[in-house]
């Protein structure tokens, strides 16, 4: 039922050219999760919490030669590390079960086929390049924290 979807939707673009596909695939995914993201997360305190770690980075090399400034200084990265982790639970768990259904997908319509992106043959190692490539650069443009 759901192959008969994605080659629907996504078909097309393996014909072409399985990397291609590939790519066009993993755009559309990272761009997925990235919207979900930025919706589903509180996008000022996630700003805030990273301007605030970036603060602490620079305290923490300023004073180097007090530990016990630097341990005041870990102990409130940690709780900014924490908060921002529980602040994109929420989009991990909204992400979770169609992108595992997706892969399972292409696992299935990518084993079969010959890949070669500069000597790497994986689809799974060639979706994790484009997607390491990708995320980045959609997170900068929409603005996600």
């Amino acid at each position: 039922m759901l192959d008969s979807f994605f080659n629907a939707v996504f078909g097309w673009s393996i014909n072409i050219n399985p990397v291609f596909g590939l790519f066009f695939i993993t755009l559309i995914l990272t761009l997925i999760v990235t919207i979900i993201y930025k919706y589903a997360t509180d996008q000022k305190k996630q700003k805030m919490a990273k301007e605030e770690m970036k603060m602490i980075r620079g305290d923490m090399k300023k004073y180097k030669e007090d530990p016990k400034k630097v341990m005041e200084f870990q102990k409130r990265a940690m709780e900014l590390s924490m908060e921002q982790m529980k602040n994109s639970f929420k989009p991990m768990l909204i992400t979770f079960i169609p992108l595992v259904i997706i892969f399972a997908w292409l696992k299935i319509t990518y084993e079969p086929l010959t890949l070669n992106l500069v000597g790497i043959h994986s689809w799974l190692l060639i979706y994790i390049i484009f997607s390491l490539i990708l995320s980045p650069i959609l997170r900068k443009v929409m603005k996600v924290y």
